[in-house]
């Protein structure tokens, strides 16, 4: 299994937005082969930063989700809304837990 979890920081005053398009791509990819979670969170602390936790079959399948129509146009939507561009997202190795 492949575990990738990141942050993305918003412009100010765009968090809402960029969770918005976050949660429309989550449900793009949730119909793709392998995917089990697609999760957007947010620090109420911080009103910048918005989190997204994926788990997947493979990292191919996470690769391959891109491909889905309409992911690509939701990565341009959000993109200008960043504070910079997305840092490489931390890929962890899955040890277990509930669900998995």
């Amino acid at each position: 299994m492949y575990l990738l979890h990141g942050k993305l920081t918003a412009k100010s005053g765009h968090q809402e937005e960029v969770t918005t398009i976050l949660l429309e791509a989550s449900k793009l990819v949730s119909t793709s082969k392998g995917c089990k979670v697609y999760v957007i969170g947010k620090d109420e602390n911080d009103q910048n930063s918005v989190y997204v936790t994926e788990i997947w079959d493979s990292k191919d399948d996470h690769d391959n989700s891109l491909n889905v129509e309409g992911v690509k146009e939701l990565i341009m939507k959000v993109m200008p809304k960043l504070d910079g561009q997305p840092t490489k997202g931390q890929e962890l190795e899955i040890l277990g837990g509930a669900g998995i």
